[in-house]
């Protein structure tokens, strides 16, 4: 089985992915981490590295290429990224997509226990992220990341624990009819 967890930076979405396949043995393939490997390798920070990509597709085109390819040659596993759900609908690859939310103030303050960084330095540059890639993904594939219609199922874990996220998802997961 296929699956695709998306949603905004906070959301729980990476937790979800690491327990849904501790729990399915499925592998997962966490996408966002490419994305910081790659501005690690060029000594980059997140918001300068989605700054380039924003001139430059080449960056979201080699990572959503991969998601392709991974797809493709997997029948069984996990993929978390913001585009997965859109990609694998529009080339008609079969997956259970997930997509996560929280309100603003909890992903804040669960992306800057992540980061080590206050609320506001976690605002400033989570809102800078979002805006960026909301901006890139329309610009370079017309994807309008806040239309949630091609999602199976849309959670918003604000008062979820993760333990209850997963229960969650496997509920619906034993629920969906595969279509």
């Amino acid at each position: 089985m296929r699956i695709t967890i998306s949603g905004p930076p906070g959301s729980g979405k990476t937790t979800a992915c690491s327990k849904l396949a501790e729990v399915l043995g499925l592998e997962a393939v966490v996408f966002g981490r490419i994305f910081r490997e790659l501005a690690a390798e060029k000594h980059l920070t997140l918001s300068e590295l989605g700054e380039i990509a924003e001139r430059d597709p080449s960056i979201d085109n080699m990572i959503d290429g991969r998601i392709l390819e991974m797809a493709r040659t997997h029948e069984d596993l996990i993929l978390e990224s913001r585009l997965s759900a859109y990609m694998l609908s529009r080339n008609g690859i079969k997956a259970f997509k997930i997509h996560m939310d929280a309100s603003p103030e909890v992903r804040m303050q669960r992306v800057g226990l992540r980061e080590g960084e206050t609320l506001e330095e976690a605002t400033a540059k989570t809102i800078d992220r979002q805006r960026s890639e909301a901006k890139r993904y329309q610009q370079w594939y017309g994807i309008d990341i806040t239309d949630l219609s091609v999602y199976d199922m849309v959670l918003n874990t604000d008062d979820l624990d993760p333990d209850q996220v997963l229960k969650t998802i496997l509920e619906a997961l034993d629920a969906w009819d595969g279509s």
